[in-house]
């Protein structure tokens, strides 16, 4: 439903066509545009979604689909393209196009956050609060288009000299004190990095991984044990499972909540798990790999062809 450059569109479109899939190319307008596109083309009869652009434009596609049975699949086309790669799709829109109609639709359980006094929204990969979200707030659109992902390490390597904000983290009851909070259904991160180790787009619960401390130094060690897999016992480290959690801050501090890298808000927030909420085609050597034992795994997708 979004890319950059036509050439790479009609190339898209053509794989399909060959397929077998007669898709019709609906060009986002401005931002927030896609999850209303998608929910038109619903209602205009549709039975499969394709969203072709970044993880904003795909959590936009997703969220006019939420409480649909009809299926989204993944064409990548954006800066990081973090579900993408967790789902192995890859980086290339024209590959992923030729393997559309082996994927296998699964019913998943997506995130729902909140922040402040704004509505709530869906969100597929994760959520983060301060750290990353204090970047992802300061992001200029100039600077991701030059920069894509680099943008994105560059803004991190920027608060190396400033001190962190903390908040407050409220899960099953018990509280925490973090600097930065991450609430995710998926392992990759940033498309560089795997911070969460045991969780899977297809669970019912998060993997909510809490950094602890004010000195922003200390995200350089953080940073190297998550290179080396060495991140589950670290010190200032708490890695948990949950299907919803709550943060505040005092009234002084500013920190801030970002979804599948988009900017939401500030606190005070909440995020939950909104169950059955979204049918996504996924590559079934994922859907074999994530499937718990005795689950039932998704079947090959069946659409009409017209």
């Amino acid at each position: 439903m979004k890319a950059g450059g036509c050439r790479l569109v009609e190339q898209v479109l053509q794989t399909l066509s060959r397929a077998g899939l007669n898709v019709a190319a609906q060009p986002t307008q401005a931002p927030g545009a896609a999850g209303a596109l998608a929910q038109k083309s619903v209602a205009a009869g549709a039975d499969l979604i394709l969203a072709f652009g970044g993880d904003g434009t795909i959590n936009e596609v997703a969220g006019g689909l939420i409480g649909s049975k009809i299926p989204l699949g993944l064409l990548p086309g954006g800066t990081a393209n973090v579900l993408c790669r967790e789902l192995g799709i890859g980086d290339s829109a024209r590959r992923a196009a030729t393997r559309v109609t082996e994927w296998r639709p699964e019913r998943i359980a997506t995130g729902l956050a909140a922040c402040d006094s704004t509505a709530s929204r869906h969100f597929l990969a994760m959520a983060g609060i301060g750290f990353d979200a204090h970047i992802v707030y300061r992001m200029s659109a100039e600077l991701k288009k030059k920069w894509g992902k680099l943008a994105y390490w560059i803004g991190g390597f920027s608060q190396i000299v400033r001190e962190l904000e903390e908040f407050d983290v409220r899960i099953d009851g018990q509280d925490h004190r973090c600097s930065f909070a991450l609430v995710t259904k998926v392992r990759n991160y940033g498309g560089d990095l795997q911070i969460a180790r045991n969780v899977s787009i297809l669970d019912d619960e998060f993997e909510i991984v809490l950094f602890a401390g004010k000195k922003s130094t200390r995200y350089l060690k953080y940073l190297t044990g998550a290179a080396v897999n060495q991140l589950a016992g670290m010190e200032g480290v708490t890695i948990l499972r949950a299907r919803r959690a709550r943060f505040s801050a005092a009234a002084d501090e500013r920190v801030y909540m970002q979804i599948d890298g988009e900017y939401v808000g500030r606190l005070p927030g909440q995020v939950e798990i909104a169950p059955d909420a979204l049918t996504l085609l996924i590559p079934g050597e994922y859907a074999g790999r994530a499937n718990s034992p005795g689950g039932s795994p998704g079947h090959p997708l069946n659409i009409e062809r017209r």
